[in-house]
């Protein structure tokens, strides 16, 4: 069932968090970190730092419903966007950084579904410029918990700070990928999404795009790159429900 407030989307993530953890699957990463994002927004909304916190709230919970829906759909095999399969499918890769993992789930969530919960959360006679600001502050919020996640992966991958090292300038999206980037192209393609009149067709072609992103995400083109993960890879703690531990710390 969809959620229909906030407290019902965090609710519901816990539910997704503690049934992944039970099998002690890497899927649970990245609810791990959207459930500190959601609570962050709850405070910001209660503290009334947005400029419609009402709005803030609806656009909070049809967000999250994006995600939500796409694990439930995959948990019954109902259809769902190529974005969050690829996310999904990853777990069976088992030469990926726990940073990927996460990385596969922002792509989905910001690159796709940003841009469609906020059209929706506007409507189609809505003004959409009016949300720009409140837009601009959600992703401000994601960043800055992205780095203090960042902080957190070191320990329990004490090499990872060699991507940042030996990877920049590098054109692969492991290396480049860029919150403020993705935000960007969101809100570009949620006005292209909110004025569109077939908005199914632009949502297929955008989430094809999206997919090849992952997929990028997931296979390096560099060979120091495709080295540098292995070599991070190998002293990466391994023990799903000690990296659990580890993401779940404020």
């Amino acid at each position: 069932m969809a959620a229909t407030t906030i407290d019902e989307v965090i609710a519901q993530l816990d539910q997704i968090i503690d049934a992944e953890c039970s099998t002690k699957s890497c899927m649970a990463y990245f609810p791990i970190l959207y459930r500190k994002v959601t609570v962050r927004i709850k405070e910001g909304i209660l503290n009334n730092e947005f400029e419609n916190n009402q709005r803030m709230e609806k656009l909070d919970v049809l967000f999250a419903n994006r995600y939500i829906d796409a694990y439930e759909c995959l948990g019954k095999n109902k259809p769902f966007t190529q974005s969050w399969k690829k996310a999904f499918e990853a777990v069976k890769n088992s030469n990926l950084l726990i940073m990927q993992h996460l990385l596969l789930g922002i792509n989905a969530h910001i690159n796709l579904d940003l841009g469609i919960a906020v059209a929706k959360t506007v409507g189609d006679d809505g003004d959409l410029m009016s949300f720009e600001n409140d837009f601009n502050k959600i992703n401000e919020i994601l960043g800055s918990m992205i780095t203090n996640v960042e902080a957190k992966i070191i320990s329990v991958s004490p090499l990872f700070g060699l991507l940042d090292r030996f990877g920049k300038g590098r054109e692969d999206k492991l290396v480049s990928f860029s919150i403020n980037v993705a935000r960007d192209g969101a809100w570009l393609f949620a006005n292209q999404y909110h004025i569109s009149p077939n908005k199914e067709e632009v949502l297929q072609s955008r989430d094809k795009i999206i997919g090849t992103l992952a997929e990028k995400l997931i296979y390096q083109k560099s060979w120091v790159l495709k080295y540098l993960v292995k070599t991070i890879h190998f002293f990466e703690k391994k023990d799903v429900s000690k990296v659990v531990v580890v993401l779940k710390q404020d």
